[in-house]
């Protein structure tokens, strides 16, 4: 069975089996939080259960974008693209806990400004610190050539590619 899973996500080495790991780990982390959402009023029981249920319908989104991206992404072997996801995640949340004391540092908060302004001053900001930690993760997690491509095609479609050097 382990060499079934091993020869459909092109695994080489058992080191790369961390990455599924890490994958699941995440997706039932992700579960238990969202049920958790729904069902912290109720037993406990409730919780597991929508917690597994959670986690399926978790499973069959990731499998169904991994297909869909197998072909459009660029990547060696099948594995990677959990690692990719993983840097994706890793990144998402650490651009917030970033913008937020950046924020608090130039004085913007949601007192002493409009909370539509500030909002849209968060994102943007969050934005911005999303694009260096995606390079960053990108490479602690060895998948820098990948986001960095990445990365100039989302500044371009920004209409920044003009900052980009003979590339």
């Amino acid at each position: 069975m382990l060499e079934n899973f091993k020869s459909r996500w092109e695994i080489q080495h058992n080191w790369q089996l961390l990455f599924p790991l890490l994958g699941l780990i995440v997706l039932i982390y992700s579960a238990y939080k969202l049920a958790l959402m729904f069902t912290s009023n109720y037993h406990v029981a409730f919780t597991i259960i929508a917690t597994i249920a959670l986690f399926f319908a978790l499973l069959k989104l990731t499998l169904f974008i991994f297909k869909k991206l197998e072909n459009k992404w660029i990547l060696d072997y099948k594995w990677e693209m959990i690692r990719v996801f993983i840097v994706f995640a890793v990144t998402g949340s650490s651009s917030m806990f970033v913008g937020r004391p950046i924020m608090k540092l130039i004085g913007i908060t949601k007192e002493n400004l409009n909370p539509m302004l500030y909002w849209v001053l968060f994102i943007i900001i969050g934005l911005l610190f999303y694009q260096i930690l995606l390079v960053i993760f990108g490479w602690i997690f060895g998948q820098f050539q990948f986001f960095w491509e990445f990365e100039k095609k989302m500044l371009r479609r920004f209409g920044l590619g003009r900052f980009l050097k003979n590339e």
